[in-house]
């Protein structure tokens, strides 16, 4: 049980800013770490119903509304993916051969196409958040799919080829029971999947489908250009998943698909 508890202390103190206790972070301490990613995301869907409750009953704009949701994941997590979203952004658009690419993703400064890419994602994440707004059934959906992607992102961190033997995914990868960790991430997905379905089969459906076609190019791009995945490219997904579920919602929602 003890180990337990530190893994999940290691997990919430490694990809998130939420306080906790000082943890051991030795190799038993992590274990596990991946199997409680998914309950980041949790929290995140939490706060984003509450805090869409909470706005409802004052006097706020639209816009201030959409602005204070879409902010939520980047403040629970100190915005760690969107640095792996804008760091791939640039590996790609510079069209170099893969070596090339691996050592532009460790550059820390940021490029043209970087900044480029946080401008749409982020244009991309108010549109689709000031519609959602507007159809809460499909909020809340997207609420269990910030669980989701980090299913699909853990699931890929154990499963898929490592494009460095030394990066912080190959650590993981290394650390982690990867059987036990893909095991109950699957069954974390598909417990998720069937609660969504029951909640709201068609936005659920939409939702679902679109995170699964982008963990299909996300495997499809990390090993065309890279070779394997990366922290970067883990950022990088989970970010991706996460803009398109909110834009497809978005869109099933605007055309009365419910």
């Amino acid at each position: 049980m003890k180990q337990l508890w530190n893994n999940f202390k290691v997990a919430f103190a490694m990809f998130s800013k939420i306080p906790m206790p000082p943890a051991d972070w030795e190799k038993e301490n992590m274990k596990y770490m991946l199997c409680f990613f998914p309950l980041i995301g949790m929290v995140i869907g939490l706060l984003t119903a509450g805090t869409a409750w909470l706005l409802e009953l004052g006097d706020f704009s639209r816009e201030f509304e959409t602005a204070v949701l879409m902010l939520i994941p980047v403040f629970v997590t100190g915005g760690i993916h969107v640095d792996g979203l804008l760091d791939t952004a640039d590996a790609l658009s510079s069209w170099q051969e893969r070596s090339r690419r691996l050592e532009i993703l460790k550059d820390s400064h940021a490029g043209a196409f970087a900044v480029i890419t946080a401008g749409v994602y982020f244009v991309s994440l108010f549109g689709a958040y000031s519609q959602l707004l507007m159809h809460r059934k499909a909020l809340w959906i997207l609420g269990f799919g910030f669980m989701v992607s980090r299913c699909l992102s853990g699931i890929a961190v154990v499963c898929f080829p490592k494009a460095r033997a030394d990066g912080t995914v190959a650590q993981f990868s290394r650390n982690a029971s990867d059987m036990v960790t893909r095991n109950v991430l699957l069954v974390f997905l598909v417990i998720l999947a069937v609660g969504m379905l029951l909640m709201q089969p068609l936005y659920a459906a939409a939702a679902l489908v679109s995170a699964l076609m982008v963990f299909w190019y996300y495997h499809h791009m990390a090993m065309k250009y890279f070779g394997g995945t990366t922290g970067d490219l883990a950022g990088y997904f989970l970010c991706l998943c996460e803009l398109v579920m909110a834009v497809v919602l978005a869109a099933a929602s605007g055309i009365g698909v419910v």
